[in-house]
């Protein structure tokens, strides 16, 4: 298949292009005002597919944004692949540490830099351009469905209707997802596991109105300091979270398996210099990967109250609220976490305030076996193009959909991602290299061979 490196770099200025006018539309899923830029992007996908090949194109409606579909059904007697992917971006917020605007791509140090850059239009997108590559050069070896989705960033809300909706519509052998990372480019990986997701924002009221801090302080509760000793409270000294039954369920990774992730490539002083922090932090007795990869963790997402304008204001607050997540693992139930969290959280509030705890959205984890036919031709095709046998590791992100087409679907999904820990996504500045972007379509395409052979 040598047609592949040479269609790639022959039309690698067009492909890096036409990933630029998809970064400049804002797609911001999470915030209202942008509304009618994300059904844009929707509309700009659909365009993209049916550019590339791809049959039967259309915006499925759904009770929020639409759900992007296309295919190409060449021999029905043949493998199906089923592509997933999200048009949706997460806000750009803070503007102000943005070096160049975020919907404004800049190429830089051979990376793009805009909001989506890696999560997911870069990534998303290598699918649609090695779809055409395998559709220009006649190559393409099996069936593909594209199923592009714009509500991912907050939590795919409707996608669970949809994909039962449209299960006959949406039948395939194996789902393929690039919306994960590597360890490095020189040392290639495979996700094998996903964290799930309980994420909730919290409430904190005490007084009727905002207060003088002189006259007041020290004779009513203040919302803040009540918020953040309850928020410090979830963790000890061991930072191990204190929920009441928290850990029951947890699936326990074997001493078998920490051998297997000790071994994995990883500079702890790289890995702290790319930060610019003096030392890591997390729970007691498991390292850095094993915290990342097989345990739970809660974090602070945002939190705020008060005074936070220019100069001074001596106001004790009303209120003062927080966004709370918390990565799951196997057996962990995003339902049950969430209700075990409200519990604990309403007991622990002192009488001088009320809280309200409210979910937002969640996901349940994944963990995909190495030794299924779909891993080994994922695996032999970034051997194809890297030269080196991937590593499967455990990420401590979440695709809340993925356990959700196992479950609907009956499929399993292969998370063959390109991008790197330090492509800052859901940061500012985020970036995708542009030889990420180039080797993803190179690897994309052989895995669509390599997989076809084995079925």
């Amino acid at each position: 298949m040598k047609e592949v490196s040479e269609y790639i770099q022959a039309n690698k200025d067009r492909f890096i292009n036409e990933l630029i006018e998809l970064l400049k539309i804002p797609s911001v899923s999470a915030d209202s005002t942008y509304k009618g830029d994300v059904v844009n992007a929707a509309e700009a996908v659909r365009k993209s597919l049916e550019a590339a090949g791809a049959d039967n194109t259309e915006l499925c409606q759904t009770a929020g944004f639409p759900v992007v579909y296309g295919e190409k059904i060449i021999d029905p007697s043949k493998p199906t692949i089923l592509v997933y992917g999200h048009y949706d971006v997460q806000p750009a917020d803070p503007l102000g540490l943005w070096d160049s605007p975020p919907f404004d791509p800049v190429i830089k140090d051979e990376k793009i830099y805009a909001r989506g850059a890696c999560d997911d239009k870069g990534q998303m997108f290598m699918h649609v351009k090695a779809f055409e590559l395998m559709m220009r050069t006649n190559q393409l070896p099996c069936n593909v469905k594209f199923l592009i989705e714009g509500e991912e960033e907050v939590g795919s809300v409707n996608l669970e209707t949809f994909i039962t909706e449209y299960k006959e519509k949406l039948k395939a052998d194996i789902i393929l997802i690039s919306d994960t990372s590597m360890l490095s480019m020189e040392n290639p990986s495979i996700t094998t596991g996903l964290k799930g997701l309980s994420y909730l924002e919290v409430e904190v009221t005490g007084p009727n109105r905002d207060l003088h801090s002189g006259v007041y302080g020290g004779a009513v509760g203040n919302p803040i300091n009540i918020l953040c000793e309850m928020i410090a409270s979830l963790k000890d000294e061991n930072n191990y979270i204190t929920i009441p039954g928290f850990y029951e369920n947890v699936l326990e990774a074997s001493g078998k398996e920490r051998e297997l992730m000790a071994k994995t490539p990883f500079n702890l002083v790289d890995y702290k210099s790319k930060l610019g922090i003096d030392e890591v932090h997390g729970e007691i007795g498991y390292t850095t990967i094993e915290r990342r990869g097989i345990r739970p963790t809660l974090d602070v997402n945002g939190i705020w109250g008060g005074y936070i304008g220019e100069g001074a204001k001596t106001v004790l607050p009303s209120k003062a609220s927080a966004k709370i997540s918390m990565r799951l693992v196997p057996n962990q139930s995003d339902e049950e976490i969430t209700a075990k969290f409200k519990k604990h959280f309403e007991s622990i509030a002192p009488k001088s305030v009320k809280v309200n705890v409210r979910p937002h959205h969640g996901g349940e984890p994944y963990v995909m076996p190495i030794d299924i036919p779909e891993y080994e031709a994922a695996s032999e095709a970034i051997v194809k193009v890297f030269g080196k046998t991937p590593v499967p590791v455990r990420a401590g992100g979440s695709i809340p959909i993925v356990a959700l087409f196992e479950d609907v679907l009956d499929l399993k999904s292969i998370l063959l991602g390109f991008g790197l820990d330090t492509d800052a996504i859901h940061s500012p500045n985020e970036h995708y290299g542009i030889d990420n972007f180039l080797k993803g379509i190179e690897t994309i395409s052989y895995f669509y061979e390599s997989y076809s052979n084995r079925k």
